[in-house]
């Protein structure tokens, strides 16, 4: 099961001196990201797409085989919340495209007080897939209406991955595998100090995604604890202690 684990987002003030060095100009932040992680989700484009320079400084700056999440458009998954999918998923993956072989799996979080509604869901969907076949995309569902056998059977039908997800600790979401790849977000930790993940909670995670996915299926894995520079740390640990388990087979 390769893991690529990482934060997400990488622009935080707060993480000088903690993660980045404290002489460090934001410039270089990505670069010395990339040097630690093997993925990052880029949550900024859910606020707002940047511009090309900006996409190919990304690119420039990372390594090969480093990868890239882009979380959605906040205007197609909260103003539009799915309707009429294809000028924003097309406005969205011609700016994403410039990473090229960095470009990873594309988010779609839904608000959470959007209830189900499969037939946009469907369609936005197939969209991605009529104009991009080669994005994997993955679907962060928050209102307790999805979790039923048929959204399960549109996502597994699309290809798409039902994102997992935590809090404190907990998966908030069913563990449904609905693709051959895997995407996890873990938004707050119990630990401390706050919002840190314990060692307990990481080796629990690592063992559902190892149950969840043989080896050989890309799984992502991406912590939005951001506070106090948790992040970086936690998604450390886990990369760490997945290394540790893979040694320990062989």
């Amino acid at each position: 099961m390769p893991l690529l684990a990482g934060t997400s987002g990488w622009q935080y003030r707060d993480w000088r001196g903690q993660f980045y060095p404290a002489g460090l100009a934001p410039a270089g932040w990505l670069s010395h990201y990339a040097q630690t992680f093997p993925a990052v989700e880029n949550n900024g484009s859910f606020y707002r797409l940047a511009a090309p320079e900006t996409v190919d400084r990304w690119r420039a700056s990372t390594p090969d085989g480093f990868v890239m999440a882009i979380k959605a458009s906040r205007y197609l998954t909260h103003i539009r919340r799915l309707r009429d999918p294809a000028e924003p998923v097309s406005r969205l993956l011609a700016a994403a495209g410039r990473l090229g072989a960095r470009l990873g799996p594309v988010l779609l979080q839904l608000p959470p007080n959007m209830q189900a509604d499969l037939g946009l869901l469907d369609a936005c969907l197939a969209e991605f897939g009529r104009q991009a076949a080669e994005v994997r995309v993955a679907v962060e569902v928050r209102h307790e209406s999805w979790w039923t056998d048929r959204t399960r059977a549109v996502l597994s039908s699309r290809g798409a991955a039902l994102c997992w997800a935590d809090r404190r600790g907990r998966p908030i979401t069913p563990l449904w595998r609905t693709a051959d790849w895997g995407y996890l977000r873990l938004h707050e930790g119990a630990a401390s100090p706050w919002p840190r993940y314990g060692r307990q909670a990481l080796r629990s995670w690592l063992g559902r995604l190892s149950a969840g996915w043989p080896p050989g299926c890309d799984v992502f894995a991406f912590f939005n604890n951001d506070q106090n520079a948790a992040a970086p740390a936690d998604a450390a640990a886990l990369l760490a202690m997945a290394a540790r388990q893979a040694a320990a087979r062989h």
